[in-house]
């Protein structure tokens, strides 16, 4: 069984238990009636919100091992999918022996888009990047990954015996800060870019640093490149 949906606007709402509770009893629901109905294992999709905020970190390398710090002054987002994602484990935990979980905790999703629906990695970067709505670069950077890496170690997680009880982060190589899509863009897809303003680039020690040594070594996944990532959103945007 896979678990995939937790509430993820732009912005922060007013009271951050409207995005917390949601995502803690979302997750638990699913675990009680896979419970129930004798499912063996769920994969549930958590983020890498739930393993590199609330420290400060520099030139450190974030894996599986790592726990956002939920008592951190953080974004309600980043702590709903880390409460969300710990009442998972102890729930199973709680279970003894029979119930199996799984968790993927990937970064920003891109690649392309199906159905007319746009995620907020879509209108939060490459949409807000092509309208010229960003007019300055973030202090900040953060990895991609392709939706179709993301589907495929779902898949890879279902079936993989090593992967139970496991985290596994579902990153492309490397990061970028909008800066770099904003250039990728420019670059790759010129006619797409004309209203794009120009921003500065990230201090080299700004980058953030993850590893998928884990999900390449035990589960044989191999995800696109960030750029082809990024491009195909791009290519998917509305005409």
């Amino acid at each position: 069984m896979l678990h995939v949906a937790s509430p993820f606007p732009l912005a922060d709402p007013e009271d951050e238990n409207d995005l917390i509770i949601p995502a803690r009893d979302g997750s638990l629901r699913v675990l009680k009636a896979a419970r129930d109905a004798g499912v063996k294992r769920v994969v549930l999709t958590s983020s890498f919100a739930a393993i590199g905020y609330g420290t400060d970190r520099k030139g450190h390398i974030f894996d599986e091992n790592d726990w956002t710090d939920k008592n951190a002054a953080i974004p309600a987002y980043i702590k709903s999918k880390t409460v969300a994602e710990e009442a998972a484990w102890e729930f199973v935990r709680n279970q003894g022996e029979g119930m199996e979980l799984v968790v993927i905790n990937p970064v920003g999703i891109f690649g392309p888009i199906i159905g007319g629906i746009y995620p907020a990695s879509f209108e939060g970067v490459i949409q807000a990047i092509l309208e010229g709505n960003i007019k300055e670069n973030p202090p900040f950077t953060f990895g991609v990954v392709d939706v179709r890496d993301v589907a495929d170690i779902h898949i890879k997680a279902i079936l993989s015996p090593e992967a139970n009880g496991q985290r596994f982060l579902a990153t492309s190589e490397g990061a970028v800060s909008f800066y770099d899509v904003a250039e990728l863009i420019k670059k790759q897809r010129p006619e797409s870019a004309s209203l794009i303003a120009d921003l500065q680039p990230s201090a080299a020690e700004a980058y953030t640093k993850m590893s998928n040594k884990k999900s390449v070594e035990t589960l044989n996944w191999h995800p696109r490149s960030r750029q082809e990532a990024i491009l195909a959103s791009v290519d998917s945007r509305p005409k």
